[in-house]
């Protein structure tokens, strides 16, 4: 007798995750415009150059603030609730970011930025709803597939950034402008998507794990150092990015561009990443990660010159996709479904914890540790190194531990 193995049927978590790519492109093409014209627009409107990034860190502040209330608000209301929410705020912090440029005020300016953080709270919430209707042997590639997303979006953005930062009298005021229209027209993406609400719990539903338990789960723990690790050093530097490109003589297009590369090597590698997850394990892939990362910072060591820049922030977009998408493929087997909604919102308010604190450590290195943005660009980079070794000791030490540990 033939034994045939049946192959779990996938169709709805393709089709989810269409509508969560083309999400990725539209509305994600926000967030690479405000980070290349942020840092700029502080500078403009700060009475202190330390402040510049200020803009970008309380992006990262009110997306981790935003982190545990948009993930209890999916489990009990559903993904799309969240997602339309997270556009809504997108649009209303563009429109106070934009008003605040347009009046010269930095205090609403930074009410904005803040506001805008959960958008991109609710935007980091698209990895885990790709993976809620996928069966196992599917979960990676769909993860990967919406990272992927992002390739469009850094296409869009920047080029975006191009032809509205000085459209207007008021430098970057088109650019906010854009932003409220992106959000406007993504958040119907959100109508086509199909992941059922999570059931409502029995009185005598298992309740799950603690946090405190769920943080003392060996691979749990592992996967959310790493993946803190890598989003927080790649925010970390690319934050700085525009600063240093500008400062180093280079003009605000060129800086748009690098970010362009950049972003494209955080989402060009997440066509195969599931691929290679599946093939060599998660554990390496995320190894490989932080490895790349060390990289970028040796890159950027090594000079400012404009091919400097262009290698480093590739490197560093291909170190991110790799690290971040290994942890989250790592975090996403790690816990059972009723445990989702707490396990999910307190990794991303651990996540964005570590990113809000590079974000603003970025301006502080950038602008005000040395008498040059040569000398602040030096301080950026080296100051990966001690978080790369933490995340790699971490991961060293997961895998030397006996599996039933």
């Amino acid at each position: 007798m033939t034994d045939i193995t049946l192959q779990p049927d996938d169709s709805r978590a393709r089709r989810n995750v269409a509508v969560l790519v083309a999400a990725q492109a539209i509305l994600g093409a926000q967030m690479p415009m405000i980070f290349v014209v942020g840092g700029l627009a502080g500078q403009s409107l700060a009475s202190n150059i330390c402040f510049a990034t200020l803009p970008i860190s309380l992006i990262v502040l009110g997306s981790m603030l935003s982190a545990t209330p948009i993930s209890h608000l999916m489990q009990r209301y559903g993904r799309r609730a969240g997602f339309v929410i997270g556009a809504c705020a997108g649009a209303i912090g563009g429109a106070i970011g934009a008003y605040g440029l347009y009046t010269a005020s930095f205090p609403i300016f930074l009410l904005g930025s803040l506001i805008t953080g959960t958008y991109m709270s609710a935007q980091g919430f698209y990895r885990f709803a790709a993976a809620d209707t996928a069966s196992d042997a599917f979960r990676a590639k769909a993860i990967s597939y919406v990272m992927a997303g992002g390739l469009l979006s850094a296409v869009i953005g920047p080029q975006l950034v191009k032809a509205t930062s000085q459209a207007m009298v008021i430098p970057f005021l088109g650019t906010y402008l854009a932003v409220i229209v992106l959000n406007i027209a993504g958040a119907f993406l959100f109508l086509l998507l199909d992941i059922p609400k999570p059931p409502v719990p029995a009185v005598d539903a298992p309740h799950g794990r603690t946090r405190m338990e769920l943080l003392k789960t060996p691979r749990i723990a592992v996967a959310v150092i790493c993946a803190t690790v890598s989003y927080a050093l790649m925010n970390l530097v690319m934050t700085s990015t525009p600063l240093a490109v500008v400062g180093c003589g280079f003009d605000a297009g060129n800086a748009a561009d690098v970010v362009t590369a950049h972003v494209l090597a955080m989402y060009i590698p997440s066509f195969f990443t599931g691929h290679l997850i599946a093939r060599f394990g998660v554990e390496k892939i995320v190894a490989t990660g932080l490895v790349i990362l060390a990289g970028a910072g040796a890159v950027a060591l090594n000079g400012v010159q404009l091919e400097n820049f262009f290698a480093a922030l590739i490197l560093l977009g291909i170190g991110w996709n790799f690290g971040f998408i290994g942890a989250t493929t790592m975090l996403a087997g790690a816990h059972a479904p009723h445990e989702r909604g707490r396990m999910q919102g307190l990794n991303d308010l651990i996540v964005f914890g570590g990113v809000t604190f590079a974000s603003l450590s970025s301006g502080g290195l950038m602008n005000c540790s040395g008498g040059t943005p040569q000398a602040g660009w030096t301080s950026v980079n080296l100051a990966m190194a001690p978080f790369l070794m933490l995340a790699g000791g971490a991961l060293i030490w997961l895998t030397l531990r006996p599996k039933d540990a």
